[in-house]
């Protein structure tokens, strides 16, 4: 399991957590799982770091460098490296303190289970 997660008593604090998947399009090869957790930041913008940390780490393991802002073509929802494609998704959420200062948490996960 990949777990993110992030708590605040703070009133009105946001916080997010979110989870990454980034793999090779086409291909049965394997891809690569990120977590992402954060204060002030939206859903989408976890969601989108955590996935853009996925492609990078996945093109890292596989020798080739990615700045996911180049990368990323928009229209086709893909990452662009050379001939190589890369497909992504994201689960997150986020939530603000309570406000009265009781624990807020969010948390975000992926469970891989096996045959």
């Amino acid at each position: 399991m990949v777990l993110a997660r992030e708590s605040t008593n703070e009133p009105n604090r946001l916080v997010s957590a979110a989870i990454g998947l980034a793999r090779p399009k086409n291909s049965k090869q394997y891809g690569y799982i990120s977590e992402h957790h954060a204060f002030g930041e939206t859903m989408k913008k976890s969601a989108d770091y955590a996935e853009d940390l996925a492609a990078t780490m996945l093109a890292s393991t596989l020798g080739i460098e990615l700045d996911p802002d180049v990368a990323w073509d928009e229209r086709k929802q893909v990452y662009k490296v050379g001939p190589r494609l890369f497909v992504s998704r994201s689960i997150a959420q986020s939530a603000k303190g309570h406000k009265d200062s009781l624990w807020t948490t969010v948390i975000a996960c992926a469970v891989m289970m096996l045959d």
